[in-house]
């Protein structure tokens, strides 16, 4: 599904089977993903500040660029995603699943308590 470039937000798809959509440039802002499936999903330079993506799967997702500063992604599972460069400013990243690509990735400011940092690439 092509979703790129569209404003998309304060929608509520929690729960959504979201998996390999390309989310490029849109802007998700207030968005609740809460429970979604994000799988490979393409959410490259999108806006995502203040979205709530609980316990939402982002595996394989290439998340190049977005913008998650202030958002929740408590108990996401992020493993094998790409957050190059992306900024996770003041984000509540709290029992999340990390590893793959964080380099460069602005996460100043957030909680990453009970977080597995094990395999991230952080370098």
């Amino acid at each position: 599904m092509d979703l790129s470039n569209r404003d998309l937000s304060n929608c509520d798809l929690s729960g959504a089977d979201l998996s390999s959509t390309n989310f490029s440039g849109a802007k998700l802002t207030g968005a609740s993903l809460t429970g979604a499936n994000l799988s490979n999903a393409n959410l490259t330079w999108a806006n995502l500040t203040g979205a709530n993506l609980d316990n939402a799967i982002l595996n394989g997702a290439d998340v190049f660029g977005a913008d998650f500063s202030c958002a929740t992604l408590t108990g996401a599972n992020l493993n094998g995603a790409d957050f190059y460069g992306a900024r996770l400013s003041s984000a509540i990243l709290s029992g999340a699943k990390l590893s793959g690509n964080w380099k460069k990735a602005d996460l100043s400011g957030a909680d990453l308590n009970y977080t597995d940092l094990s395999e991230a690439d952080l370098s």
